[in-house]
Parts: C-alpha cells; structure tokens; sequence
C-alpha cells in the first residue's frame, strides 16, 4: 500500500483520491441527514393529518373553543411541516450538487490522466 500511495502521489492522483474520499464522506453525511429529515417530514405530515382530523371533529361538535385552538394548532403544525419540507428540499438539492460536484472531479481527474498518459 505504501508503494502505491508513493506512486500515486507522483502524478498527482493521491491528491484526487484524499478529495474524493472526503466527498464521498460529506456525500455519506448528506444522506444521513436526508434519511432523518425524510422521517421528520413525514411525522410532521402525520400531526397536520391528525390535527385536521380533530378540527374537523370539533366542527361537527360545535365546539366552537376547542375548534379555535385547533385551528391555531393545526396552522402551527402546517408552519413547522413546511419549514421541515424547506429543509428537505435544500438538503435535496444540496446532495445533488454534491454528487454533480464528485463526476465533475472524477471527469478532470480521468481527463488528466487521459492526457498524461497521451505524453
């Protein structure tokens, strides 16, 4: 192994390797991240469903008191959901540039080697 890391590191490709298991790891780190968000998305989606279900049940009771503050919880639960879902979808896109910005590398890094090798 040792050989190869010297090797390697003449042409430069050590250097690529370093950064390509560092965004390899971010990328790990993203879907981590992403796989949580996605459980606390749809948990958030859940109490909006319920909290509309129980609106819905004091309507039909005429219970207008308890209608009022689940209607003010239910509003509350659709701003937490959608600040979740903001969440997500910049973590979603934030993957994507990341998996956009490792081939971009990867295709310089196999063009210079492609050129390298040409010489």
């Amino acid at each position: 192994m040792e050989t190869d890391l010297r090797r390697t590191a003449s042409n430069g490709s050590a250097v690529h390797t370093a950064e390509f298991i560092v965004s390899s790891a971010r990328l790990g780190e993203l879907f981590e991240c992403s796989a949580l968000l996605r459980r606390t998305r749809q948990r958030a989606e859940q109490i909006v469903e319920e909290a509309g279900e129980l609106l819905a049940e004091a309507l039909r009771e005429g219970d207008t008191g308890r209608a009022q503050r689940l209607g003010e919880q239910l509003e509350e639960a659709r701003r937490s959901y959608a600040k979740v879902l903001n969440a997500y979808m910049i973590l979603s896109r934030r993957i994507s540039d990341e998996r956009q910005e490792i081939l971009q590398a990867q295709i310089e890094r196999d063009r210079h080697a492609d050129l390298s090798g040409a010489a």
